[in-house]
Order: structure tokens, then C-alpha cells, then sequence
């Protein structure tokens, strides 16, 4: 079962609490999304670890739930 924007939105703010986070489905077909996250957490972190963290957030669902999510994080100014 695809997973809501709002729930991916949910997940990526509660593992990255104070995070900007906007969600947009590309296809409007509920199963591939496309997130960019803004968190001060990322701060030192390689863009690998900063996907990391974004990945760790959703709890599993990745590759489940959660077919396709372009990622695209970064630090704020």
C-alpha cells in the first residue's frame, strides 16, 4: 500500500525535529514522491549521511510503503 505525503512529511519531522520538509508526488499516483528537507542536523554531515538520516526517519518504509523518493537535502543558512 503507497504511503501518503502527509504521513512521509510526518515521519521526516518527528526523526528530524525543527526540519523544513516539503513533499511533492511526481506522478500524482501516490507512490513516487520527491522530498527536500532542510535540517540543521545535517550540519558537517556528507550528503550520504544527511540521506541517511532522511531514510532512517521513515522507519522501514522505504523500498516498502515508500516506492520512489528523489532526495534532496540540505543545510540552513
Amino acid at each position: 500500500m503507497a504511503m501518503q505525503a502527509s504521513e512521509i512529511e510526518r515521519l521526516i519531522r518527528e526523526g528530524l525535529p525543527g526540519a523544513e520538509v516539503r513533499i511533492e508526488d511526481l506522478r500524482g499516483d501516490g507512490d513516487h514522491y520527491a522530498a527536500f528537507v532542510k535540517s540543521a542536523a545535517f550540519k558537517g554531515k556528507s550528503r550520504v549521511q544527511q540521506h541517511q538520516m532522511v531514510y532512517a526517519a521513515l522507519k522501514g518504509n522505504m523500498g516498502e510503503a515508500l516506492h520512489a523518493l528523489a532526495l534532496q537535502t540540505s543545510v540552513p543558512d
